[in-house]
């Protein structure tokens, strides 16, 4: 037994020859359990059998668990990489009870599974059970055997379980590995326990009891078994390794890290960083977590951030992790074939994530290292993390992870401080400035508004019952005032399902009041916002109303038009789209559905053939009120977060759609006239959203783009129809001009090389070149030096230019001197002197800097720094 592979088979193997069900592992999203983020421990699965809310058709299981613990409580990340056995993702053995055998089959199966299976030494466990568990004591003295000089007896707070306050609950007893006497540490319960001797290998857990809110433990009527056993710390102790990250699938994982980063120090903390992280963002996104700002897609974005800036660290610029997925399938696509399956989806989603990232990197690390140049104490102040975050989305324990490499800490109240504004910033920037609501006292006096706006666009003789300014009743208002007329029926539509509210005007013999929006309040009253255009107005007083029915003509168009798409998405991309938000304006559509992936151009094209051609069958709109346990069962959509009533009124258009919903409709399906994609975009964790033109705003955008293609076309005089090959030559021909530059830069390089070859100084015995290049790039400074070591063959190069206002600095040391001198620390002693830090490998490194007048002098200083080391 060598592989984590075979040991995996070889744990299910066991327990399923002694009657356990193997069970796969279940998502890392755990299934209605609002109480945790992710799942985190081999028994989340079973949590309401255990509870007793759930039966299963059988009462032994087996399973390896995939488990996250990288956010909320259970939360090992800023750890990973700098330990021996802390993961972000890790698997979890496990056997489980549901009331049929307990303690002593337990004992008997671990043990037996560990000394013969595993081939442990009896002399090399250690066993640990609850202080007052006579009964697990017994079993293990008594029965198994173990060596009492091999055995203790631990407090609750390490061997009693409990699975809340109240609920389920009972005894542990564990089993450790000895590493020998010649690693550091005591036994458990000991107070040199903490160090690496003695590793926990196997948590068995009784439970034995129900505890009351008042703490009384009363037996459970079928006791049950959950056990435990990390399957990377028993695959290190069986293959003969002390860390985790020595074992064959992370050396696997680690050797394609290094690769992809050409990394040379294999034992480096980023390359196992990016080795855990790859398994933890793999998964998560195979199980339906998308990186997003909040929840669990903002832990994720988070991992992979953290794995990113690793890689920058080794030194790292191109794309490389999202090239780790397939490494990764390579050694658990057979345990779990969906990593496999989904291989394709999850490289394409880390890649886009980290060109994000890429592009904003180097950008918050320029200002994090000057920041950390110029600071007087060991505290990155939180104004600067916040800034990070809000500006350049880094998370802040991405601030953290730096500064704990660079010996600081950061300013967690001030960070939480600018949070906090923030938030207060954004609340403040979300209350609605008109109306913003209904006194008590008329929502309780006044009747409901009577709408009549799906029959008539028009009213005469409606009677005014609230006049709201600034949310307060008054009894009159004068020409140029604003406010909120409430009347007792209306045919303008109140803001409503994401139907925008109409405009138009209402008159009287006083005045006239010119309506801008119309507003629901306590879902009973319709508020017309606008102003008192002339005369005056009072309570009481008798309009006439007119919407203006060319807007509602738009905006029923594209009302019509959503509830097409909506069915035309079910229909390509599957039943799984539910709507999740819209907006219904006179000059577009926006539609929010749940999907997991950006929608292909091809199926763009199917979702707007298929509306179109709903629209051509010209099918008339059937409107019906019915109650709603009816309309359900009939078949009808209510996705939307709406609160229905007993009655509700149902939208059909043919049998292709059908829906609950208030607004206002066309009266035929050819009455939108022509329906057009304008763009599809992601807005959160598997949430995408369309937006889209109908009826004459489509004519008008189509005519626009037609006018935009022709001008194109005329500009590179060519026709509409040979537009996009015409693109593609100039294209082509400005790639081709790019390689011609980059050669030349080359040339120049090579020639800069030569000259400044020729410069080199010697200081104690080594060739020193420190000089200003200016105008280059960092591809050419890069070129340079390597140029420049090939030519003087041994010797020490720094290399500076003015870029952006700032200073970019490469130093470089040739193989045979890295043992004495390193590039990273003379990088930095010149970046010190010009405002900036930096780092990089002992024979290359990079930094930057915000002082240019500096620069000559920091230059000249090479060859004293060079002095004193030689």
């Amino acid at each position: 037994m060598k592989t984590t592979a075979d040991i995996r088979k070889a744990f299910l193997d066991f327990f399923a020859e002694r009657e356990h069900r193997i069970v796969p592992s279940s998502p890392l999203v755990p299934a209605n359990d609002p109480t945790l983020l992710f799942t985190n421990a081999g028994m989340v699965q079973f949590k309401d059998v255990f509870l007793g809310s759930e039966k299963r058709s059988y009462t032994r299981a087996t399973s390896s668990q995939r488990c996250v613990r990288a956010g909320g409580k259970h939360n090992d990340l800023e750890n990973v990489g700098y330990t021996a056995r802390h993961h972000t993702f890790f698997e979890m053995l496990g056997n489980f009870s549901f009331g049929d055998y307990f303690k002593r089959e337990a004992i008997q199966y671990a043990w037996e599974f560990l000394t013969k299976v595993c081939g442990f030494p009896p002399e090399k466990l250690w066993v640990t059970v609850f202080e007052e568990d006579d009964e697990a004591a017994d079993i293990w003295l008594q029965e198994i055997g173990v060596d009492p000089e091999r055995f203790s007896r631990i407090g609750a707070a390490d061997n009693f379980w409990a699975m809340g306050d109240t609920g389920p609950c009972g005894p542990c007893t564990e089993i450790f590995y000895d590493h020998g006497p010649e690693v550091p540490g005591g036994p458990p319960g000991t107070p040199e326990e903490d160090g690496d001797r003695y590793i926990e290998v196997w948590n068995l857990v009784f439970m034995q009891y129900d505890r009351a809110s008042d703490g009384t433990l009363s037996p459970l009527p079928a006791p049950s078994v959950d056990t435990g056993m990390g399957l990377e710390r028993l695959a290190a102790i069986l293959q003969g390794v002390h860390s985790n990250y020595d074992i064959d699938l992370f050396r696997h994982l680690i050797d394609a890290a290094a690769k992809l980063t050409a990394a040379q120090d294999r034992d480096s903390a980023s390359l196992k960083v990016i080795a855990d992280h790859i398994r933890a963002c793999a998964f998560l996104i195979v199980d339906g977590v998308l990186p997003s700002n909040e929840g669990r897609g903002y832990v994720l974005r988070r991992i992979i951030r953290r794995a990113i800036r690793h890689g920058y660290k080794l030194g790292c610029e191109g794309l490389f992790f999202s090239r780790m997925v397939a490494p990764l399938a390579e050694v658990m696509g057979d345990a779990y074939p969906e990593l496999v399956h989904k291989q394709d989806f999850v490289t394409d989603v880390l890649e886009r994530e980290e060109k994000r990232f890429g592009e904003t990197l180097d950008q918050g690390m320029t200002l994090l290292e000057g920041v950390i140049a110029d600071l007087d104490g060991r505290e990155i102040p939180g104004g600067v993390a916040f800034k990070l975050y809000d500006t350049y989305g880094f998370p802040v324990d991405l601030t953290r992870d730096i500064a704990r490499e660079r010996e600081l800490t950061v300013d967690e109240e001030g960070f939480e401080h600018a949070m906090n504004q923030q938030r207060e910033r954004a609340r403040a920037a979300g209350k609605f400035t008109g109306a913003d609501g209904m006194p008590a006292e008329l929502i309780a006096e006044l009747p409901a508004t009577r709408f009549l706006g799906y029959e008539q666009h028009a009213v005469d003789d409606a009677e005014v019952l609230a006049i709201l300014v600034e949310g307060k009743p008054v009894d009159s208002l004068s020409a140029g005032d604003e406010a909120v007329l409430v009347l007792d029926r209306t045919p303008f539509y109140a803001e409503s399902g994401g139907q925008v509210g109409d405009t138009g005007r209402l008159e009287g013999q006083g005045g006239r009041f010119e309506v801008t929006d119309t507003r629901k309040f306590a879902g009973a009253f319709h508020g017309h916002v606008g102003r008192l255009a002339d005369g005056s107005l009072k309570i009481g007083d008798r309009l006439s109303g007119q919407i203006d029915s060319r807007r509602r003509a738009d905006i029923v168009r594209h009302h019509s038009a959503t509830h097409l798409l909506h069915s035309a998405l079910r229909t390509v991309l599957g039943e799984h789209v539910q709507q999740k938000g819209s907006l219904v304006a006179p000059d577009r559509l926006r539609f929010d559905f749940s999907h997991h992936a950006p929608v292909s151009e091809e199926e763009l094209a199917e979702i707007e053939r298929l509306v179109n051609e709903q629209i051509q069958a010209n099918v008339e709109a059937e409107v019906r009120e019915m109650p709603f346990d009816e309309a359900i069962e009939a078949g009808a959509l209510a996705f939307f977060d709406e609160k229905y009533g007993d009655d509700v009124r149902v939208l059909r258009f043919g049998d292709f759609s059908m829906e609950l919903c208030g607004g206002t409709h066309v009266d035929r399906m050819g009455d939108i006239g022509l329906f057009k994609i304008v763009s599809e975009t992601g807005i959160s964790a598997g949430v995408r959203r369309i937006e889209a033109v109908a009826g004459r705003v489509a004519v008008d955008w189509l005519q626009k783009l037609d006018h935009s293609v022709r001008e194109a076309s005329g500009q590179l005089k060519t026709s509409p129809e040979q537009l996009s090959d015409r693109i593609g030559q100039l294209l082509g021909r400005s790639r081709e001009l790019e390689k011609e530059l980059e050669r030349l830069k080359g040339k120049l390089a090579s020639a800069a090389g030569s000259d400044l070859a020729s410069q080199a100084v010697d200081v104690e015995g080594v060739k020193l070149i420190a000089a200003h290049l200016e105008g280059a790039d960092p591809n050419s400074l890069r070129d340079t030096v390597d140029q420049l070591k090939n030519k003087i063959g041994s010797g020490v190069i720094v290399l500076g230019t003015a870029a952006g206002g700032g200073v970019r600095l490469v130093a470089g040391v040739t193989k045979d001197l890295t043992g004495k001198l390193k590039a990273g620390e003379l990088v930095n002693h010149v970046a010190s002197q010009v405002g900036g830090k930096g780092g990089g490998r002992p024979d290359f490194a990079q930094a930057g800097g915000s002082d240019v007048s500096a620069l000559p002098g920091a230059l000249d200083s090479v060859a004293d720094w060079l002095r004193e080391r030689l």
